[in-house]
């Protein structure tokens, strides 16, 4: 992996790419940043923040955070009595460069909660973005560019060594405080979102025992092959197969899964794009949730999907 914050890999606008992405990004509106009350950070010690957090809402209204520097967990906790102690840390996406800590979030942490499932919003730090709103505008269309004249290659999709440090580190503050949330320390998985999610996998595959998950929830990440231990952690993968960045890469990823021996359940989408989450497109990919608990039901992490609403 890469250890230095690479290229762009998705535009951070919420849009949900297609193979006819406009040639532009649509523009981001500023907004005040929201309360935060209850996010808690992710080191005792940590060196003084480096650049200010700029959030915006993407066209669809919804809040992206991007200039993350001190990383934070944000709690999404079960009622009283409900848990199950199972934990999920959540990786929002947005190509190291940006949160969707709403669609890719808090909206997967409370869908997570209200099945008994400890949920964790992670604020991973990002590559460094112009302030400017109009630089930075100017930066996501230069990515459109490269897209659409394939320039982004495999070179840019490696996870930067921040991401995974604080992957890491998000798992082990939960373990470490498991008693405190009701959690099995042996029961905390990891989940993310198109870069969420390779940060995902490698800390699946790039951790020890103490920041390895014990199983990886992997929402459209890169399909590039990687090394895979023999004992890393069940994966659940869904993709669409319109993707435009992962859909035409092959199954490279699933298969060093399979080559290590590991466990491995899959999910090709024929439509979806990139970038859903939980946004519904009156589509087949709408209903990954329900595939995804009804995998977690299996594996004993989460009530039947039948039994849920």
């Amino acid at each position: 992996m890469q250890s230095s914050f690479s290229s762009p890999l998705i535009a951070a606008t919420g849009v949900t790419a297609s193979a006819g992405a406009p040639a532009e990004s649509p523009r981001l509106a500023a907004m005040p940043p929201p309360n935060q009350a209850g996010s808690i950070p992710l080191y005792a010690e940590f060196p003084q923040i480096t650049q200010q957090e700029i959030w915006e809402r993407s066209y669809r209204g919804e809040p992206w955070v991007r200039n993350v520097s001190t990383p934070t967990l944000i709690p999404v906790l079960p009622d009283p009595g409900v848990g199950n102690g199972v934990a999920v840390v959540i990786a929002p996406g947005g190509a190291f460069r940006a949160l969707s800590v709403t669609n890719e979030g808090l909206m997967v942490a409370r869908w997570l909660a209200d099945r008994g499932i400890a949920a964790f919003v992670l604020k991973y730090r990002l590559e460094p973005t112009p302030p400017d709103p109009a630089e930075y505008q100017a930066l996501l269309n230069e990515f459109q560019r490269r897209f659409a004249t394939g320039e982004v290659t495999a070179a840019d999709l490696d996870v930067p060594r921040e991401a995974l440090a604080d992957g890491q580190a998000a798992v082990r503050l939960v373990r470490a405080r498991a008693s405190e949330w009701n959690i099995d320390p042996e029961r905390v998985g990891f989940m993310g979102f198109s870069a969420g999610a390779m940060t995902a996998v490698a800390v699946a595959i790039e951790s020890s025992p103490a920041a390895r998950p014990d199983f990886v929830l992997t929402i459209y990440p890169s399909m590039l092959p990687v090394d895979v231990p023999a004992d890393a952690p069940p994966m659940f993968l869904v993709l669409a197969s319109d993707d435009p960045l992962f859909g035409n890469q092959g199954y490279g990823l699933i298969e060093s899964w399979k080559a290590a021996g590991c466990e491995v359940e899959f999910h090709l989408f024929e439509r979806g794009g990139h970038g859903f989450g939980m946004r519904r497109q009156d589509l087949t990919s709408d209903r990954w949730p329900r595939l995804l608990q009804e995998w977690m039901h299996m594996h004993g992490w989460a009530p039947s999907a039948d039994k849920t609403a």
